[in-house]
């Protein structure tokens, strides 16, 4: 496997919307190869989430640690093509960093209970409902393949903090 470069904000790559893929695609070593060094980059760099975007690639693909509580011995999961859909109106906000945007972190708003529906790494339909951190890290992959970075559903910069601030000041205030 092999570790991929990760595209930082600024590179046009991240703000455009990735292609849809097809269950043919899928069977195609190249992609599954892609699939796998995602997995090992996401890894290297403590993520929980990487999307095709932000390793150069524009496709409508993810994939993501969605236990409650994520590590190393967690398997990743892969969607392809996910449409979200919110099972209730309810909003929290919570801290999020990307790997594209290194070193800060900042408050977004949130649905708290959603339902996506994708495909999975071999092309197969599935059905996720998820809440709380799992729903969170689903939301801010889906808007990697839309171009939308987690700065875009701030409502307001205020809380915008580098990595080192937010561990003095905010963690222990979020537990």
């Amino acid at each position: 496997m092999s570790i991929l470069k990760v595209a930082r904000m600024g590179h046009p790559v991240l703000r455009h919307r990735g292609r849809p893929l097809e269950p043919v695609d899928l069977r195609s070593p190249q992609l599954q190869k892609l699939i796998d060094d995602m997995i090992d980059t996401m890894r290297e760099y403590s993520g929980v989430g990487l999307a095709a975007p932000q390793v150069h690639e524009s496709l409508r693909l993810f994939v993501a640690l969605l236990a409650e509580e994520p590590d190393d011995g967690t398997a990743a999961t892969v969607i392809v093509n996910p449409e979200i859909v919110p099972n209730t109106d309810g909003r929290k906000d919570g801290w999020e960093g990307c790997l594209s945007i290194p070193d800060i972190r900042g408050l977004v708003p949130r649905f708290e209970d959603i339902t996506v529906k994708a495909l999975d790494r071999d092309g197969r339909p599935i059905e996720l409902r998820l809440k709380g951190f799992p729903a969170r890290v689903v939301q801010h992959e889906a808007d990697h393949l839309d171009g939308v970075l987690f700065f875009d559903r701030m409502p307001s910069m205020q809380s915008l903090t580098f990595l080192e601030e937010y561990s003095r000041y905010h963690v222990d205030a979020d537990e």
